[in-house]
């Protein structure tokens, strides 16, 4: 495996292995590598024939210095990750080499409307800005590939498949299935900042998905509803401020009027857990009306259980 801090010789190895007839798989990440991590190198390495995965903790989204100077680095261990899971090139550049000029502002940046103007859109201005600008950089050093991201980080997926879509990147973007902890929270770089007693609270939010889940395939389709259930739920653990539940459809994010109207329901849900935001959402599935064939044909690729991972 080869470690690389520049992204001149990160692009000439990926070219290089093209040419050689290779398939290219890449994995972004932020680093503090974790097991999804670790599941979307290893599905990337059994997809693709040479896997580069990026290691890069980007300032461009964080809204909250103290959050970014409080993310975890721990390149040595990531490595150690990325080597394990199949990966062939590696790249850890600095601030400066990825944003020359900094710590002046960028700029071009890169703003995906719609589907990335609510929920994490909202709560946090310019985050999908800061996403979309880096991973615009991060496939124009790589080139075509496959790229894959994982469904934890739902709205993320649904803006970078847009951006992809609208500026004809040649990119296919693959989502995979969210990795859960054996209690079902989902596994975050963020889980290690959580106290022994919020970390216990912390599952109240897969949970919470659960329930609303339950209420979609029950018949519950109103939107505002199901997102009470899920907010109830949440309501029972003291150590948990809810910032958001909702359910919306999949392909674009909006909150329909009803859900009986959508081919593929996402539950998103988003809260605080003492001083660390974690997200988490889940599919689900509501019942069928006799006749309809076509209802949820639109995008199957998001349709993915509670309990995925």
């Amino acid at each position: 495996m080869d470690v690389v801090n520049t992204v001149a010789v990160f692009t000439a190895a990926l070219e290089a292995a093209r040419r050689r007839g290779a398939t290219v798989g890449l994995v972004p990440t932020m680093g503090a590598l974790h097991d999804g991590h670790r599941s979307l190198i290893v599905r990337a390495a059994a997809e693709c024939d040479h896997v580069a995965v990026t290691v890069f903790v980007n300032p461009l989204q964080f809204g909250d210095p103290d959050d970014l100077d409080q993310y975890p680095r721990t390149l040595p261990d990531d490595l150690e990750v990325c080597r394990e899971a199949g990966a062939a090139t590696v790249l850890a550049p600095t601030v400066a080499e990825m944003y020359p000029g900094w710590p002046a502002p960028v700029a071009t940046t890169v703003s995906v409307g719609g589907v990335g103007d609510h929920w994490e859109g909202g709560s946090r201005p310019g985050h999908f800005d800061g996403v979309a600008t880096v991973v615009a950089k991060l496939f124009a050093m790589t080139g075509p590939c496959r790229a894959y991201f994982g469904e934890k980080d739902f709205q993320q997926l649904a803006v970078v498949r847009q951006m992809v879509a609208d500026l004809s990147m040649p990119v296919d973007v693959v989502g995979c299935p969210t990795v859960r902890e054996a209690d079902g929270l989902a596994v975050s770089s963020r889980n290690v900042r959580l106290s022994p007693d919020e970390r216990a609270a912390a599952p109240v939010l897969s949970r919470a998905l659960a329930a609303g889940s339950e209420a979609v395939a029950a018949g519950e389709d109103r939107p505002a509803a199901v997102a009470a259930v899920m907010a109830d739920v949440v309501a029972g653990e003291p150590l948990v401020d809810l910032d958001y539940a909702a359910a919306v459809d999949a392909a674009d994010l909006s909150e329909p009027a009803s859900l009986a109207d959508v081919g593929d329901v996402r539950l998103l849900i988003a809260a605080r857990v003492g001083p660390v935001r974690l997200i988490d959402n889940c599919a689900a599935q509501a019942p069928r009306a006799p006749g309809d064939r076509n209802r949820g044909n639109r995008d199957r690729r998001v349709a993915v259980p509670c309990t995925d991972g």
